[in-house]
Protein backbone atom coordinates (compact mmCIF):
# COMPACT_ATOMS: atom_id res chain seq x y z
CA UNK A 1 0.00 0.00 0.00
CA UNK A 2 2.88 2.46 1.16
CA UNK A 3 4.28 1.79 -2.68
CA UNK A 4 1.07 2.92 -4.44
CA UNK A 5 1.10 6.09 -2.24
CA UNK A 6 4.81 7.18 -2.45
CA UNK A 7 3.35 6.65 -6.59
CA UNK A 8 0.33 9.06 -6.32
CA UNK A 9 2.42 10.76 -4.05
CA UNK A 10 4.99 11.63 -7.09
CA UNK A 11 1.66 11.64 -9.72
CA UNK A 12 0.65 14.47 -7.36
CA UNK A 13 4.14 16.17 -6.89
CA UNK A 14 4.85 16.15 -10.97
CA UNK A 15 1.65 17.52 -11.92
CA UNK A 16 2.20 20.74 -9.55
CA UNK A 17 5.28 21.03 -11.61
CA UNK A 18 4.57 20.56 -15.14
CA UNK A 19 0.69 21.53 -14.94
CA UNK A 20 -1.03 18.39 -15.54
CA UNK A 21 -4.87 17.90 -14.43
CA UNK A 22 -5.75 14.03 -14.66
CA UNK A 23 -3.11 10.77 -15.04
CA UNK A 24 -4.95 8.24 -17.60
CA UNK A 25 -2.11 5.59 -17.61
CA UNK A 26 1.37 4.75 -15.78
CA UNK A 27 3.64 2.58 -16.94
CA UNK A 28 6.18 1.04 -14.29
CA UNK A 29 9.10 -0.64 -15.05
CA UNK A 30 9.64 -3.31 -11.74
CA UNK A 31 12.59 -5.61 -11.71
CA UNK A 32 12.48 -9.15 -10.46
CA UNK A 33 14.35 -8.47 -7.52
CA UNK A 34 12.62 -5.62 -6.38
CA UNK A 35 10.35 -8.05 -4.40
CA UNK A 36 7.22 -5.59 -5.39
CA UNK A 37 4.45 -8.29 -5.71
CA UNK A 38 2.55 -6.58 -8.82
CA UNK A 39 -0.93 -7.97 -8.68
CA UNK A 40 -0.67 -6.43 -5.02
CA UNK A 41 0.60 -3.03 -5.81
CA UNK A 42 -2.15 -3.19 -8.72
CA UNK A 43 -5.18 -3.54 -6.29
CA UNK A 44 -3.35 -1.11 -4.25
CA UNK A 45 -2.80 1.73 -6.61
CA UNK A 46 -6.18 1.13 -7.22
CA UNK A 47 -7.71 1.59 -4.12
CA UNK A 48 -5.48 4.49 -3.32
CA UNK A 49 -6.00 6.87 -6.47
CA UNK A 50 -9.42 7.57 -5.48
CA UNK A 51 -10.55 11.41 -5.36
CA UNK A 52 -7.08 11.81 -6.86
CA UNK A 53 -5.61 13.07 -10.25
CA UNK A 54 -4.79 9.35 -11.22
CA UNK A 55 -8.67 7.85 -10.51
CA UNK A 56 -9.49 5.40 -12.87
CA UNK A 57 -5.54 5.36 -14.22
CA UNK A 58 -4.52 2.17 -15.99
CA UNK A 59 -1.27 0.91 -14.20
CA UNK A 60 0.50 -0.76 -16.95
CA UNK A 61 3.24 -3.15 -15.31
CA UNK A 62 7.08 -3.47 -17.99
CA UNK A 63 9.06 -6.54 -16.42
CA UNK A 64 12.83 -5.38 -16.42
CA UNK A 65 15.71 -8.53 -16.83
CA UNK A 66 17.47 -8.90 -13.42
CA UNK A 67 21.44 -8.83 -14.82
CA UNK A 68 24.77 -8.94 -12.10
CA UNK A 69 28.10 -9.07 -12.29
CA UNK A 70 30.38 -11.95 -12.27
CA UNK A 71 33.35 -11.10 -10.20
CA UNK A 72 35.08 -14.29 -11.52
CA UNK A 73 34.55 -14.79 -14.37
CA UNK A 74 33.92 -11.11 -15.02
CA UNK A 75 30.78 -11.11 -17.37
CA UNK A 76 27.58 -9.72 -16.78
CA UNK A 77 24.63 -12.35 -16.38
CA UNK A 78 21.29 -13.02 -15.92
CA UNK A 79 20.00 -14.26 -12.82
CA UNK A 80 15.85 -14.51 -11.81
CA UNK A 81 16.58 -13.99 -8.29
CA UNK A 82 19.14 -13.02 -5.62
CA UNK A 83 22.11 -15.62 -5.18
CA UNK A 84 21.50 -17.21 -8.17
CA UNK A 85 24.57 -18.97 -9.72
CA UNK A 86 26.05 -17.68 -12.64
CA UNK A 87 25.24 -19.36 -15.44
CA UNK A 88 28.86 -18.96 -16.93
CA UNK A 89 31.28 -20.76 -14.79
CA UNK A 90 28.50 -21.60 -11.27
CA UNK A 91 30.10 -19.06 -9.17
CA UNK A 92 28.15 -17.11 -6.52
CA UNK A 93 30.40 -13.98 -6.26
CA UNK A 94 27.75 -11.80 -8.25
CA UNK A 95 27.09 -8.36 -8.06
CA UNK A 96 23.43 -7.39 -8.77
CA UNK A 97 23.46 -4.62 -11.61
CA UNK A 98 19.86 -4.52 -12.44
CA UNK A 99 16.74 -5.90 -12.00
CA UNK A 100 16.36 -4.32 -8.21
CA UNK A 101 14.71 -0.90 -9.31
CA UNK A 102 10.98 -0.03 -9.58
CA UNK A 103 10.72 3.44 -11.48
CA UNK A 104 7.77 5.40 -13.21
CA UNK A 105 8.67 4.84 -16.81
CA UNK A 106 6.03 7.03 -19.12
CA UNK A 107 2.99 8.69 -18.16
CA UNK A 108 -0.40 9.45 -19.91
CA UNK A 109 -1.78 12.67 -19.03
CA UNK A 110 -4.02 15.52 -19.51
Amino acid sequence: MSIAEGIVQVLENEAAQQNYQRVKRVWLEIGPLAAIETESLVFCFDAVTKNTLAEGAELVILPTQGLAFCMQCTQTVPIKQRYDACVNCGSYQLQVTQGDEMRIKELEVD
